[in-house]
């Protein structure tokens, strides 16, 4: 979107970005945002690689290149339609990342806080069920532990706007 626009929404309102680099969170908040004073709002999430215990290497990521970035633009889109959104940005890794290491970056902007909250995880609440990605452990004893699937938390916490959708006739 162009600086010192006041619209929510348009063409360029969706970042979306796979790749195997770490993210800046604040440079990445900073290019949302720059020159925009009809933004109120702005709700960063950051997933982070989990030691599982002190058991776990590295998580391993893989996807689907081209077809992961079209779905999570396609998801992110939305997201910014259904709940007004100045912009959102969605960053996902792919590789080896070690415990500690970022993963994932949401960042929603909107004119109101509520709109950020519900944007981001609305995106989020995707990426942990449906984005074409998969995870395997490798362990620090030497194995290669299991593929990762979507846990039920997580397929619930999904369904919630699924529900809402319909309540809403979206």
């Amino acid at each position: 979107m162009a600086a010192g626009s006041d619209e929510t929404g348009g063409p360029d309102a969706v970042t979306v970005r796979i790749q195997t680099q770490d993210f800046d969170i604040a440079a990445e908040i900073e290019a949302l945002t720059q020159g925009r004073a009809d933004i109120g709002a702005v709700v960063s999430f950051t997933g982070l690689c989990r030691d599982e215990g002190g058991r776990l290497s590295t998580l391993e990521l893989e996807h689907y290149p081209g077809m992961a970035e079209r779905a999570i633009r396609t998801i992110a889109a939305e997201a910014v339609t259904r709940f007004a959104l100045c912009g959102i940005t969605a960053i996902h890794r792919h590789g080896a990342i070690h415990p500690g290491g970022n993963i994932v970056l949401v960042v929603a902007t909107a004119p109101h806080r509520q709109a950020a909250f519900d944007g981001a995880s609305f995106l989020m609440d995707y990426l942990k069920t449906d984005a074409p990605f998969w995870k395997k452990e490798h362990l620090k004893d030497g194995r290669a532990g299991e593929w990762v699937s979507a846990k039920d938390a997580d397929d619930r916490a999904k369904a919630k706007w699924t529900e809402a959708r319909g309540q809403s006739g979206q």
